[in-house]
């Protein structure tokens, strides 16, 4: 009976070691082998891709930086850090440096995004993006405002970012359905809304007639009831647009 159950364990044993041995297998062939990133900074980049290809990642320089500690032409930062585990074959980020800023930062206020676009990379900067916004009281498509400002000292990347002003937008709106109205109520309400009063047509009825609008006017005030205008609704309108009316009494 001993040696049966001694048996047993050493074959419970073996199966415990299989099973970690093949979670051990599994784990590398889903993860990879893991490699403790070199440190790279401080180096030519030819140097720092030559040490990150020995520890099998790669390299990918995507920056610049400007660095009073780190000499122009060298690695200033790398991401993942120094000693961080990686996997085989990932891809570390490094930042060049260009040493001290030497290179005054222009004044494109004012100018055109063509003539500010110029004006940057004339001084060897990067031009960061544009963006615009509507401002009342500026001249459209001109540099109002830029990060970092003029003559700016200390700063860390060679990029320029511009704010332009832009056009400000016709408001615009749907035309509503005035028809049932009397006349004096939506002659208020489109020159509340900008729009201008056009021609007023009265329309006389045929008494034989066996359609009814689709309003009743009151005919005890006498006041003209506006039966169909133009535009017409739905329509798209603009301030100062005209409107023109045709009406019954």
């Amino acid at each position: 009976m001993r040696r049966f159950f001694g048996a047993l364990v050493r074959i419970l044993v073996l199966l415990v070691v299989g099973m970690v041995s093949c979670l051990t297998a599994m784990r590398f062939a889903i993860h990879g082998r893991e490699v403790p990133v070199p440190k790279l900074v401080g180096m030519m980049p030819s140097d720092a891709e030559r040490a990150a290809n020995a520890s099998g990642l790669l390299l990918f320089r995507e920056s610049r930086f400007y660095s009073s500690e780190v000499p122009e032409g060298r690695i200033v930062s790398q991401l993942p850090p120094a000693g961080a585990l990686v996997r085989s074959g990932w891809r570390v980020r490094v930042a060049e440096s260009l040493g001290p800023q030497r290179i005054s930062i222009p004044n494109v206020i004012g100018q055109s995004p063509r003539a500010a676009e110029i004006n940057v990379r004339r001084r060897g900067l990067e031009l960061n993006g544009i963006a615009s916004a509507v401002l009342p009281g500026t001249t459209p498509d001109q540099v109002i405002a830029q990060s970092p400002p003029p003559n700016a000292q200390g700063v860390a990347s060679p990029r320029v970012g511009v704010l332009v002003s832009a056009a400000e937008e016709e408001r615009a709106w749907v035309m509503p359905d005035l028809s049932g109205m009397p006349l004096s109520q939506a002659s208020l309400a489109i020159t509340d809304a900008g729009l201008k009063l056009g021609n007023v047509r009265t329309v006389v009825q045929d008494p034989g007639t066996t359609t009814a609008p689709s309003f009743a006017p009151t005919r005890a005030s006498g006041e003209a009831i506006v039966l169909r205008h133009n535009p017409s609704p739905g329509q798209k309108v603009l301030p100062g647009m005209t409107v023109s009316f045709e009406v019954v009494r």
